[in-house]
């Protein structure tokens, strides 16, 4: 089929702006909830003492737990039938608990124990993520089923992505909110007075995609016209939940999204401590000051064009494709990463801000596409199997996700050992040493790049052929006779 035929959007397809902007605010409260976490954890430290070991601890447990529930919540989501919708009573339950969770999660009382501490917060931990899981999971699957138009998708997604964005405005700032002594007496006292805000702020906003929003698929039949039941039966349902799981993992045209993501995300992850330190030790010879200066610009030259590169992407998909656009965005990236190899120069240090534009492109892109495309995939399955099951697809798609970070996290401090970087020797590394950590930063992202370029390069669902699905799939569903929501 050709990329480049071209279809127009139908009035009745298009979303309004409210609507985009709804399932927008979302996005602010997902990727809030997702980073403050992590940012505010430095005052379980510096704030009350603990070991960083175990903070690192409480940092990993709880994330495996998620990564658990997330498929089961995604088939939860799926099966669920009421006059809400499948979607909507989850995002409001869950954006409510998550908030209120969140601001209770650290009201740490003082004077009290290491182990005391660390139980509080983990058991605190685990019961935010599984909240967190009842609002986000339904929310992404809400947003793959919002319009069935190939290029509103992308345009709903290029909203959610920028406006996603603004929450990483804030959260490199809440360290500093909970340390300034105008404000608060310390650090602990800044964290418990901010998460009360932040928990307001999500319960408030996070709502607001349940209330605003409508789904399309509230009631939903199976191939056969016979309603799915989520109360079926214990057996039953772990049955359903299995085979659910192994059909999207056999889903190849997902397995090309899910692989393009973990490359180019989990590439670019995996290497980004490493530019810091480059920049203050090598480019900056270990001045603190001026290389915290460089980073700062840096952070935002990027920030500023990951949103440009967001909207850009957005109308390029729809002249040329998403593949087509995916790929550009991308070897943007790849040429990002190469060109930072001739920018760490000691003599102008100025020159480690230009690569940063053409790195944003892709990561600008990659969500804002990615979740389109995998609502075209939805499309797919039901074609294929007479089911949707967009909680399943993105709760899977955001666990690989997770889990690339965690393993990306994870392995960039071995990558630093292995380079020979001593944190006492400063800015005198060895030759060596900067050599391997310039080798590291470059080649690893081009190399995941590439690599996410040709996982993607296949991708079978083109304009055309999204069009002709959507086409198979009104034919069908004309045929079936849909009953009423139940309660």
């Amino acid at each position: 089929m050709s990329e480049h035929k071209h279809h127009s959007t139908a009035p009745e397809d298009r979303l309004s702006f409210g609507q985009k902007f709804s399932y927008g605010l979302g996005a602010i409260v997902n990727n809030l909830l997702g980073g403050a976490i992590g940012f505010m954890s430095i005052v379980l430290n510096v704030g009350l003492g603990m070991n960083p070991a175990l903070v690192g601890t409480l940092q990993a447990i709880p994330r495996f737990t998620d990564a658990l529930t997330d498929p089961i919540m995604g088939f939860i989501s799926d099966k669920t039938r009421s006059r809400f919708g499948r979607r909507r009573p989850y995002i409001f339950i869950g954006a409510i608990c998550v908030g209120i969770t969140f601001a209770m999660l650290w009201q740490l009382p003082a004077g009290r124990s290491e182990i005391f501490y660390f139980w509080f917060f983990l058991l605190g931990s685990i019961l935010f993520y599984l909240f967190y899981t009842v609002f986000a999971t339904p929310y992404v699957a809400l947003g793959y089923e919002l319009t069935p138009d190939y290029h509103e998708r992308t345009r709903l997604m290029g909203v959610m992505n920028f406006m996603g964005q603004l929450a990483y405005v804030i959260l490199p700032w809440l360290y500093a909110i909970m340390e300034n002594d105008r404000l608060f007496a310390n650090s602990v006292q800044g964290a418990r007075r901010l998460a009360i805000v932040i928990g307001i702020f999500v319960a408030v906003v996070g709502i607001m995609p349940a209330i605003f929003l409508r789904e399309r698929f509230a009631s939903q039949t199976d191939g056969n016209g016979e309603k799915s039941n989520l109360l079926a039966g214990f057996k039953t349902n772990i049955l359903a939940f299995v085979k659910g799981l192994v059909i999207t993992l056999k889903q190849r045209e997902f397995l090309k999204l899910c692989a393009g993501t973990f490359f180019l995300f989990n590439g670019i992850m995996l290497v980004s401590a490493f530019s810091s330190y480059i920049t203050i030790f090598y480019v900056c010879g270990g001045d603190t000051d001026m290389g915290a200066k460089y980073m700062g610009i840096f952070g935002t030259i990027n920030m500023i064009s990951t949103l440009l590169a967001i909207v850009v992407v957005t109308w390029i998909s729809s002249k040329l494709g998403k593949r087509l656009t995916f790929i550009i965005a991308t070897s943007f990236t790849l040429f990002g990463s190469l060109f930072k190899w001739f920018c760490y120069d000691p003599m102008a240090p100025w020159k480690v801000l230009l690569p940063a534009p053409f790195i944003a492109v892709g990561m600008g892109g990659l969500f804002t596409l990615m979740g389109s495309m995998i609502a075209d995939v939805c499309d797919l399955d039901e074609l294929d199997t007479g089911e949707r099951r967009e909680g399943m697809f993105g709760s899977i798609y955001w666990w690989m996700v997770k889990l690339g970070m965690a393993l990306a996290f994870g392995l960039s401090g071995y990558l630093l050992n292995i380079t020979g970087y001593h944190v006492s020797m400063g800015g005198a590394q060895t030759s060596s040493t900067f050599l391997w950590m310039r080798i590291f930063d470059v080649t690893i992202p081009v190399i995941a790049a590439s690599l996410a370029i040709w996982a993607v390069a296949s991708f079978k669902i083109t304009e055309e052929r999204s069009y002709e699905i959507r086409q198979e799939l009104i034919a069908r569903r004309s045929k079936i006779p849909v009953p009423e929501a139940t309660i």
